[in-house]
């Protein structure tokens, strides 16, 4: 049996502002937002040194954080979904 895609998780969604301001103001899916999300944190070095699971915030993820300067990568998706409408 082929295993279905849930089409929930493949529609494009509108990013909010603090969102929009690492991934841009397209509509994307929320897998693609997240990926993006994680190439900012890449290209910044703002994933922990000594702890690979925690995201440390710049002034950009700070917003979008919610004024948080560290969460753990599985905080993130929350974060994320809820800046996407």
């Amino acid at each position: 049996m082929a295993k279905t895609i849930n089409p929930a998780l493949s529609k494009p969604l509108q990013p909010q502002p603090k969102l929009a301001a690492v991934v841009g103001n397209a509509p994307l899916a929320r897998s693609e937002a997240i990926k993006k999300v994680w190439d900012y944190i890449k290209k910044n070095g703002l994933q922990d040194k000594v702890d690979k699971r925690s995201i440390n915030a710049d002034a950009t993820l700070l917003a979008l954080f919610d004024g948080k300067k560290q969460i753990t990568m599985f905080q993130l998706a929350k974060y994320i979904s809820a800046n996407l409408k």
